[in-house]
């Protein structure tokens, strides 16, 4: 493949309409008013990536007595949750610059609320999460979920007690959301399949290769970079449902020389040096070619969502580990790179619900977990070892999964037939519709409502209203 199509085969092709990405402190005020966190004078100020790191080294000090954490982005401090009244557990964490607050629900109670939700409320358009801000786990239930399912669901989180769980509904349907950032195709029975690249990286071989969404690599074996061209790159691995939603997919060429960054449009590009783990509180962006670059913040860790099975109406896709935010996403945007503003990759978009007019949740494949169960490391060529590295280094901080104890409910989906997912393209006319619709490729409305793709993603997004008859 030539090294120009393996260029803008990273990231997205939509209008950078968030100016959001350039500004250092954009959402930095969107914790600001968290009453919970309560700020100390020995509390370090950081950066998300160090609270992140500082998290994962307390939770090993602090054992049992650990009960989550998050970041306070508006004071730029690790808020870290303790059950213990031990004075020494306390000082330690100070100690260490986090700032310390006493909770009632420990990381063990918290896990097995979780693991009987999934016993007595795997629903179709259900999910849970834990959250630290709260100390509670927080249960989504997609506006699909009603009458006798809500009541159900409503007992069950009702017998945890009112100090364990909440419960929460969404207007939109969870669903997975497919075509979209950077877009590849594949042409299958039933029209086509259209996704989007996460990051490039190596394979544990040496071969160029890139992350996308499970349900892409499910849907189809073979992806191209355009509509109807010849495909470029084969899936080796795949996983949804289950635990996670990832693809390794293979460049069919092992010359191509494929980079390790994001293309926010209009000539600028995010240089992607890092793989890391989520941190709830810390500000993310995610591109895509339906809604282009959006914002927001980690709200969950180890979120389990159940998505209404597209090949069995009586059945259920279940997927454990995802990283659960407040930023939107349409259709279009499924496998699309989740990253901060210094480069570090990580996630790749799955599903949810809402769009980016009303907003919504939406989870996110981590991108240490995808490494992790590939092999493969971040970027290409000598960009690889440093990928390696920080996909390795995030393992310290999968104790984080503890908190919800969702991982439990790998494979409680159905595993048939997302593949048909070619199928679902009434969900993509909105899509098309959207891309479409692209107002001004330069202007600052891009960030606001999904207006389009950007003058060098114009073509894509062409491609993309005739492809979303079978788009995901």
């Amino acid at each position: 493949m030539p090294k120009r199509k393996a260029a803008i085969a990273v990231g997205g092709v939509a209008a950078l309409g968030a100016a959001a990405l350039l500004l250092p402190n954009a959402n930095a005020s969107q914790d600001r008013n968290d009453a919970a966190a309560g700020g100390t004078a020995d509390a370090k100020t950081l950066k998300a990536g160090d609270a992140s790191d500082l998290a994962a080294q307390l939770q090993k000090i602090l054992g049992d007595a650990f009960a989550g954490s998050y970041y306070d982005s508006g004071k730029q401090q690790l808020v870290v949750n303790v059950v213990s009244g031990d004075n020494n557990v306390i000082v330690q964490a100070k100690k260490a610059g986090a700032v310390v607050r006493q909770v009632e629900n420990s990381t063990a109670e918290l896990a097995s609320a979780a693991r009987t939700l999934k016993t007595k409320a795997t629903i179709p358009g259900t999910s849970w999460a834990v959250d630290p801000r709260t100390n509670k786990v927080l249960v989504t239930a997609d506006s699909t979920v009603t009458g006798a399912k809500w009541n159900r669901l409503q007992s069950t989180v009702q017998s945890l007690g009112s100090g364990v769980a909440t419960l929460k509904k969404s207007s939109g349907t969870f669903k997975t959301f497919v075509s979209g950032g950077d877009a590849i195709f594949s042409q299958v029975q039933g029209g086509n399949v259209r996704c989007s690249l996460g990051f490039n990286v190596t394979a544990s071989d040496g071969s160029p290769a890139f992350l996308t969404a499970g349900h892409c690599g499910v849907a189809a074996k073979e992806w191209s970079d355009s509509e109807t061209g010849q495909p470029i790159a084969t899936v080796d691995q795949a996983t949804f449902p289950g635990e996670g939603d990832f693809s390794l997919v293979k460049y069919n060429d092992p010359n191509t020389q494929a980079p390790s960054d994001v293309n926010t449009g209009n000539g600028q590009t995010v240089q992607i040096n890092q793989a890391a783990d989520a941190t709830v509180g810390e500000t993310v962006f995610r591109m895509g070619s339906t809604t282009g670059l959006h914002d927001g913040q980690v709200t969950g860790l180890d979120a389990t969502v159940n998505f209404q099975s597209e090949t069995d109406p009586n059945g259920v896709d279940t997927v454990t580990g995802l990283i659960q935010t407040n930023v939107c996403a349409e259709p279009g945007d499924s496998g699309g790179s989740l990253f901060t503003q210094d480069g570090s990759a990580l996630g790749l978009t799955s599903g949810g619900s809402g769009d980016c007019t009303s907003g919504g949740e939406t989870f996110f494949q981590p991108v240490t977990t995808a490494l992790q169960a590939t092999g493969a490391t971040l970027g290409g060529g000598d960009q690889a070892g440093a990928g390696g590295e920080a996909g390795a280094g995030a393992g310290d901080q999968a104790g984080a999964g503890d908190q919800a104890g969702a991982g439990d409910q790998a494979g409680a989906g159905d595993q048939a037939g997302a593949g048909d997912e070619a199928g679902a393209g009434d969900q993509a006319g909105a899509g098309g519709d959207q891309i479409g619709g692209g107002a001004d490729p330069s202007g600052a409305a891009g960030d606001q409502s999904g207006a389009g793709a950007a003058d060098d993603g114009s073509s894509a997004a062409d491609d993309g209203s005739s492809a979303q008859t079978g788009g995901h």
